[in-house]
């Protein structure tokens, strides 16, 4: 019988009120397709663990994401838009079929049990590549603190940022953001700091 995590479920409730049926639903799903699966935070985001990192789901503002430790590996279309392997999640309806899902968990159980690792060489092949907001780069250019610490960030932690300022579709809050943004930074504080245990 499988264990869940009170830190999701703290995760969940704190989620934006259109996630919540999202989450609980992969969630659910995950449980269902694998019994064995393990439940934890990492990275400040629901991760999933069966002989090794299996998936994870995260929230955010305006949508969600899901995706696979070992999607490299695995035979499906993936989006390249967002974090996760699905594109932005907005409602159930972005998400694959039920079976869909169940065949790609299965299938990623497999890889796991295997022993599959992804190499190296094809996991930094997509961290180069990281768009900086030009109005972002010129306030970061401006805070030599700030500047420095960016620059020693890991790539993820630099796409956070980039992302969470390229979303803005208000020039208000864009501004907002690189501010708030700068501030974090400075401090040597990642994107998603608050959710980080």
């Amino acid at each position: 019988m499988s264990i869940k995590d009170s830190r999701i479920d703290e995760y969940i409730f704190n989620s934006a009120d259109f996630a919540k049926p999202i989450l609980i639903y992969l969630r659910e799903l995950i449980h269902k397709t694998c019994p064995d699966v393990q439940e934890t935070i990492k990275w400040g985001f629901p991760n999933f663990e069966y002989k090794g990192s299996l998936c994870y789901m995260a929230s955010f503002k305006q949508h969600c994401a899901f995706g696979f430790s070992k999607s490299q590996l695995m035979n499906f279309t993936k989006s390249e838009e967002g974090m996760g392997n699905f594109g932005k999640i907005t409602s159930l309806k972005d998400l694959p079929s039920e079976k869909k899902l169940i065949f790609l968990i299965k299938e990623a159980m497999k890889l796991n049990e295997n022993g599959v690792k992804v190499s190296s060489v094809k996991k930094s092949r997509k961290t180069t590549d990281i768009e900086i907001p030009e109005d972002f780069l010129k306030e970061l250019s401006n805070n030599k603190k700030a500047k420095s610490v960016f620059e020693n960030f890991s790539p993820s932690h630099k796409r956070e940022y980039a992302e969470w300022i390229a979303e803005a579709k208000r020039e208000e809050t864009r501004k907002k953001r690189i501010k708030q943004a700068i501030e974090w930074i400075s401090e040597g504080k990642h994107r998603n700091w608050k959710y980080e245990k």
